[in-house]
């Protein structure tokens, strides 16, 4: 795991991104993350593009980032947004943990870089830290 800055607890809710190519993917975390009190999903995106159309449209709090996509890559995307007032905490969930991936998008201002394969439980952890959710995840991970 690698975090770039600190948890702060961002109150009794957490908008939601997920963008990610694979729907598997996305019905996985969208069904433990809704576990968690306090998360509000405010959209999926299969691309990078549809992506920063869906960010910049609702605004979320966290994003939940794949690397490797159709159109574009999750990297493209986090350049994109760098320079944004608005940017959200995005944990990257990869299944290519390579150390220049990690530290491009740490560089780029992700908060988490995740792989798939070991660690995906940790977004949940990260999500309930986001959001004060102390009881954790309601049903197994």
């Amino acid at each position: 795991m690698t975090t770039r800055k600190s948890n702060k607890n961002l109150g009794s809710t957490v908008k939601l991104a997920v963008i990610d190519d694979s729907a598997v993917i996305r019905r996985r975390l969208l069904s433990m993350l809704t576990q968690v009190d306090g998360v509000e999903l405010v959209g999926e995106a299969t691309d990078a593009i549809e992506g920063l159309d869906l960010i910049r449209a609702k605004r979320p709090d966290v994003v939940i980032l794949d690397v490797r996509m159709e159109n574009r890559s999750g990297i493209g995307l986090l350049e994109d947004l760098k320079y944004d007032s608005n940017m959200p905490i995005v944990i990257v969930l990869t299944n290519y943990p390579y150390v220049a991936y990690r530290q491009r998008c740490l560089q780029l201002g992700a908060r988490y870089f995740f792989d798939k394969t070991t660690e995906f439980v940790r977004v949940a952890e990260v999500i309930q830290e986001l959001v004060g959710d102390t009881d954790g995840v309601h049903e197994s991970v």
